[in-house]
């Protein structure tokens, strides 16, 4: 009986240890993620066309509270890619609806409301306009215009990469 106390004894001791080294070691692991040391492993939020604007008012289109609260992060969106002005271009225009003419060759007025420009981190080979996409970047809000291109956006996603659907 003494042999069977022992063996829970020790059994019981070594649970204690590995409690106790777990707990620690989540403990430190949370802290570092808190300061931006490690990543945090959240999911990167996504963001739908449904959601970039909230009302129309008189002055226009207004963003979501969505929009609002994702600005300065890293999001994902699923669209399709606009065919772009020139095979070697760091931006294209992101819609929600496969368009099959160059949005920079025909008048504004053609242009669907819920279009997004995403500015590539590196080049990266383009796809063919009607090839759902997702991409991944940095969602920048307001009106803004490019000093090479003169293009003007509302909203826009830098940094990013694209990856077939």
């Amino acid at each position: 009986m003494t042999r069977d106390v022992r063996k829970n004894g020790v059994a019981a001791d070594a649970m204690r240890d590995l409690n106790r080294r777990s707990f620690m070691t989540f403990a430190c692991a949370a802290g570092l993620t808190s300061i931006g040391v490690l990543p945090a492993f959240a999911a990167t939020p996504s963001l739908g066309f449904d959601e970039l604007y909230g009302k129309i008012s008189v002055l226009g289109l207004e963003f979501s509270p969505r929009v609002k609260e994702l600005k300065g992060n890293t999001i994902s969106m699923r669209g399709f890619m606009a065919p772009p002005l020139k095979a070697e271009a760091k931006f294209f225009v992101l819609s929600s609806t496969p368009m099959s003419i160059c949005p920079f060759c025909s008048s504004d007025a053609d242009w669907p409301d819920d279009i997004v420009v995403v500015y590539l981190k590196s080049a990266q080979t383009f796809v063919q306009y009607n090839a759902p996409i997702d991409v991944t970047g940095t969602l920048e809000v307001g009106s803004w215009t490019d000093p090479e291109t003169g293009f003007v956006s509302l909203l826009r996603i830098t940094g990013a990469r694209f990856s077939k659907s």
